[in-house]
């Protein structure tokens, strides 16, 4: 027979530690330890590494379900976006996953792949698992979404656009002027022939605001949009490349692209490349977001930029305001800005 702690036998269970443990390592009171766990920004910062060193340390780990009964929080919140496919929704909810995790908050993610349907169900589910509030992507989403959201008390905050009524929180930019400055820029060297690349309109408003703003700078040059020259298309780079193939196929194809997102443009420049079209010198191309991936291109690529990290943290730090009873700004209109770079010029 073994004995407890002899070679071949297993050891009992170590007794697991508890908040007394911690404060008593740190050098603290309970109540201390009790605060950095629950409000972090409450205490002061050598202090909270003590405590969080001495956590480490002890592997100590609060009882969530306790910790939510008392306080009726998880610290969960919720993020559902329209798709993991799309690399600038992720970064924005990597800024938004690391202001709450500064805060002391957890995220939870979940897609509704552009069915505002399917995210008033998850928005259920989640509801049901207990997340305190949430970070919702664009500004179309079912009235149901929000009754539902209202009825049970939770808090959320719209991204990636500003609610013109100011119905609803939200922190964003103005998607129309992102492609008006693009369709300005290339309207002033010269071009009359602009087309569009898209992604489809349903269940999108950041994609009808962009074709807008295009819309709205030919207009004013007395210039309108050719229903010939424009492609919709899922948000992929071969998916772009295939529908600008189609626009290139054009007897009277466009001088220009506004594409109102950098994988469309650089799918874009990719078919223009196969088909023997050069950029700018035979076809001008921009982009929206100013991301690494146009940046990097040959020529680089004209886009706008846009504040997706900001976007993040912003939303995080107004969901904890209203969580914890602080004040909030409850709409955040951040600015665009034209990047000019090489793959636009007049046209040949």
């Amino acid at each position: 027979m073994n004995r407890p702690g002899s070679g071949n036998g297993a050891a009992p269970p170590k007794a697991r530690s508890d908040a007394k443990d911690v404060a008593q390592l740190a050098g603290v009171s309970t109540a201390t330890v009790s605060r950095v766990l629950n409000s972090p920004d409450r205490v002061d910062p050598a202090t909270r590494e003590k405590v969080l060193d001495a956590a480490r340390k002890l592997r100590y780990v609060p009882h969530g379900a306790a910790r939510t009964l008392r306080s009726h929080r998880s610290k969960m919140v919720g993020a559902i976006v329209p798709s993991f496919d799309y690399a600038l929704y992720a970064r924005t909810t990597s800024a938004l996953q690391q202001r709450l995790g500064e805060r002391g908050y957890a995220l939870v993610l979940a897609e509704h792949h552009y069915d505002l349907a399917s995210e008033t169900r998850i928005a259920g589910q989640l509801i049901e698992h207990g997340v305190d509030a949430f970070v919702l992507v664009g500004l179309d989403h079912e009235q149901a979404l929000f009754t539902l959201l209202e009825d049970y008390g939770r808090p959320f905050v719209l991204t990636w656009g500003v609610d013109p009524l100011q119905r609803h929180p939200s922190v964003g930019f103005d998607n129309r002027a992102a492609t008006y400055q693009a369709a300005r820029h290339l309207i002033a060297l010269g071009h009359t022939r602009i087309g569009l690349l898209s992604a489809p309109l349903a269940g999108n408003d950041r994609s009808r605001a962009r074709g807008e703003g295009l819309r709205a700078a030919l207009a004013e040059a007395g210039l309108s949009l050719d229903q010939r020259h424009i492609a919709y298309a899922p948000i992929s780079l071969p998916a772009a490349e295939a529908a600008m193939a189609q626009l290139l196929a054009l007897p009277d194809r466009p001088t220009a692209i506004v594409a109102t997102n950098d994988v469309f443009a650089v799918g874009a420049m990719v078919a223009c490349r196969k088909a023997g079209v050069r950029v700018p010198q035979d076809l001008s191309i921009t982009g929206v977001d100013n991301t690494d991936l146009g940046a990097t291109q040959t020529p680089g690529l004209t886009s706008v930029a846009t504040p997706i990290t900001e976007l993040g943290r912003a939303a995080a730090d107004q969901l904890v305001a209203r969580l914890e009873g602080q004040p909030f700004e409850a709409f955040q209109d951040y600015p665009v800005q034209l990047v000019c770079r090489g793959s636009t010029a007049p046209p040949g």
